[in-house]
């Protein structure tokens, strides 16, 4: 039998942190869990096409934006599930293990825990603040991967090619009653709050979050974001 699960994920210039996120998704490999891995480029001027490359990953380029990039993985994939994974995000020891239990569930998606690598007592507290959110009202961050079955994804129409809170939209059309939390918790790269502060760059995204609620333009907030 083929393995079940094809990863999706999206790049721009992050060659840097891909190299360890591939590693660990290597290991699910070795397990005979991970079918296939895809590389969903947004316009890379750096060397992940030869790293994705050495590791064996289909690579799909188009314009840059997560959302499409997102959707234009899920649309080269062949597995039954997809496990969608930033390039900066790690998994966590025993994935697979978590992956094949949650196989049992099609009808739900799986988000795995956030933590921080680095940071202290602020880290703690924004990632707790994260899984409080998903537990709460079903809105995780991309940053806790998402592993879904192609019918569900399917069925919910799939990312939305926008820029910015394709991971609010997807879980939105979910709806929390199919959200699962892992105990398991990923490690996510803290080099943005840490340059911007942590209470300032958890406020902003705060903003943005209440902005897009209200109705604001995703191509608009992602402008905000880059800046």
């Amino acid at each position: 039998m083929r393995a079940p699960i094809s990863i999706v994920i999206p790049t721009l210039n992050a060659a840097p942190q891909l190299a360890e996120t591939l590693a660990r998704v290597i290991k699910g490999v070795d397990a005979g869990v991970v079918r296939e891995l895809i590389v969903s480029d947004g316009g890379s001027t750096d060397d992940i096409a030869r790293l994705a490359d050495t590791v064996g990953a289909e690579w799909v380029e188009g314009p840059a934006g997560r959302g499409g990039q997102l959707a234009r993985g899920a649309e080269a994939a062949q597995g039954a599930w997809l496990l969608f994974l930033h390039a900066d995000t790690w998994l966590p020891e025993g994935w697979s293990d978590v992956a094949l239990a949650h196989l049992a569930h099609p009808d739900r998606a799986l988000v795995f825990s956030l933590s921080f690598r680095g940071g202290g007592a602020m880290a703690r507290l924004t990632g707790g603040w994260a899984n409080l959110r998903t537990r709460l009202f079903g809105l995780p961050y991309g940053d806790q991967a998402l592993l879904i079955s192609r019918a569900l994804y399917d069925e919910i129409g799939g990312f939305a090619d926008i820029p910015l809170m394709e991971d609010v939209d997807i879980a939105r059309r979910l709806g929390r009653g199919r959200i699962t939390l892992s105990g398991r918790a990923v490690q996510t790269d803290p080099s943005r709050y840490q340059e911007r502060g942590w209470l300032s760059q958890g406020g902003r995204n705060l903003w943005r979050l209440l902005r897009y609620f209200a109705g604001a333009d995703p191509r608009q907030l992602a402008r905000s974001y880059r800046r």
